[in-house]
């Protein structure tokens, strides 16, 4: 454990995952400073609010004035970086920012990890607000900034630590995932398909992965697992705590059934078993944004939370930036900014927009920018999933230099295999060009759905301000 008031060096300051967990050691107490190659926001926001000092860009001399007595390392950082090396040289202490939130946070605390290939942010952000509705106060970790929390975290002092668990590794000197510094108590796997194709080769080496993080779950503890992922099903097969499904299957632990949706959200009723705990509704709708909320009561209700408190802090719930994001209005066109990076995100945020404005003519538009996505694994997976929308709009693979041709995307491919569905598709060279291009053909009670997990070139701006300019 630290020493109360510790001096603590954060590298890689401006990232969501290691701006928060800045804040949180100074709300602790500490000493806290940090740095990164380029002040931006909307991080570096918080951390000017927090009184949080940032330097810029990376320097050895950064750790001066005054030495550290820890530096965190984000897995952003690799060997090379000037800091980075200047803390090996002098034998600085140092920690992963996993490691050291596991000493800080977890111990103690009951550990509630939420894991999957989506809806990990979403699903978090749901089970904190629930556990937090049913009085339960408990600590929240989020990947996201969440409306109802003003922020990415929350600090409460009862027993559950609520934390997204990310599969991705933990820093250059630690290639294991993230997860698996966080010994859950209480564990959902929502879901479970391949990804992170920069460092698993295949599902196997990521379902090893999630045999893994079950196998940590005390045999006292919960295991909550989706109903509709095979992969999922199979990676908590043998876990020694108890398995509990949720979903809409009729054999289920946790159930959604009598499920509605329409243009103000999604609503079912809850059962658990036989029982029915009662009709739960919120402002999200999709089929995904039900299984989200059947963890978080899952999770709550589990705990000793009561469900109808829960289920009034579902109903209430404001939602995380870039989830279906409404980004502005422009001559009677809305522009959505959503996350999606997967085939499977893909399709689902589509269907949600569509329940969302059930008639309307649905624009898709997407970046192929992680990893996963700039790979041609799944090219075949994403020209079925964009066919959900009216018209279709990719931008080239970003930074296609890095990849081999022959395993990198072909925008070009995918569009094609649209338009064989009876789809319209194009690719476009860039965010001018996509926003000219909608500002152009858009009409009045269309949907655009911008869909990256990087800031695409600021297209939403700049269609809404084609829109507003075009006539």
């Amino acid at each position: 454990m630290l020493a109360p008031g510790s001096r603590i060096h954060v590298l890689g300051a401006c990232g969501t995952a290691m701006a928060t967990f800045a804040a949180m050691l100074k709300d602790r107490g500490h000493e806290v400073r940090g740095s990164d190659q380029d002040v931006y926001p909307p991080m570096s926001e918080l951390l000017a609010e927090k009184g949080i000092e940032l330097r810029a860009p990376y320097a050895e001399g950064n750790l001066e004035d005054p030495i550290p007595d820890l530096v965190v390392v984000g897995n952003a950082i690799p060997r090379g970086n000037p800091e980075m090396e200047a803390v090996l040289d002098r034998g600085l202490r140092y920690r992963s920012f996993p490691e050291l939130l596991r000493e800080e946070f977890l111990e103690g605390a009951h550990p509630v990890v939420i894991s999957g290939t989506h809806g990990k942010t979403t699903t978090t952000a749901l089970t904190g607000l629930a556990l937090t509705a049913a009085g339960l106060d408990p600590s929240v970790l989020v990947g996201g900034y969440v409306r109802d929390l003003g922020g990415s975290y929350r600090l409460g002092k009862g027993a559950p630590f609520v934390i997204e668990g990310d599969e991705y590794d933990t820093a250059w000197f630690d290639k294991t995932p993230k997860f698996l510094k966080y010994f859950p108590r209480t564990l959902v796997v929502n879901n479970l398909e391949y990804d992170h194709a920069d460092i698993y080769d295949s599902l196997d080496a990521i379902k090893l992965q999630f045999r893994r993080l079950v196998h940590l779950v005390p045999g006292s503890g919960r295991v909550l697992v989706g109903d509709a992922y095979e992969h999922a099903l199979d990676v908590v097969s043998r876990s020694l705590a108890s398995v509990e499904r949720f979903g809409l299957a009729e054999d289920s632990h946790w159930r959604a059934v009598e499920v509605e949706d329409s243009p103000e959200g999604a609503s079912f009723t809850l059962l658990r078993g036989a029982e029915a705990l009662g009709r739960v509704a919120m402002p999200f709708s999709g089929e995904h944004s039900v299984r989200n909320a059947l963890a978080a009561l899952a999770v709550t209700v589990g705990l000793g939370g009561g469900f109808e408190r829960a289920a009034e802090g579902l109903a209430r719930m404001e939602g995380v930036r870039r989830r279906l994001e409404l980004r502005g209005e422009a001559r009677g066109v809305l522009v959505y900014d959503d996350f999606a990076h997967h085939p499977t995100a893909v399709r689902e945020t589509i269907r949600a927009a569509r329940a969302r404005h059930p008639g309307a003519r649905v624009w898709a538009l997407f970046e192929p920018r992680s990893w996963t996505s700039r790979r041609k694994v799944h090219q075949e997976a994403f020209a079925e999933a964009f066919s959900a929308a009216d018209r279709v709009v990719l931008a080239p693979v970003f930074q296609p230099e890095r990849l081999d041709p022959e395993i990198r995307l072909d925008p070009e491919a995918v569009v094609a295999g649209v338009r064989r569905t009876g789809g319209e598709g194009c690719v476009l060279p860039d965010a001018e060009a996509i926003a000219a291009f909608v500002g152009e053909q858009a009409r009045e009670g269309d949907v655009v759905l911008v869909m990256s997990n990087g800031a695409f070139g600021g297209v939403h701006e700049k269609i809404l301000e084609a829109l507003a300019s075009s006539h």
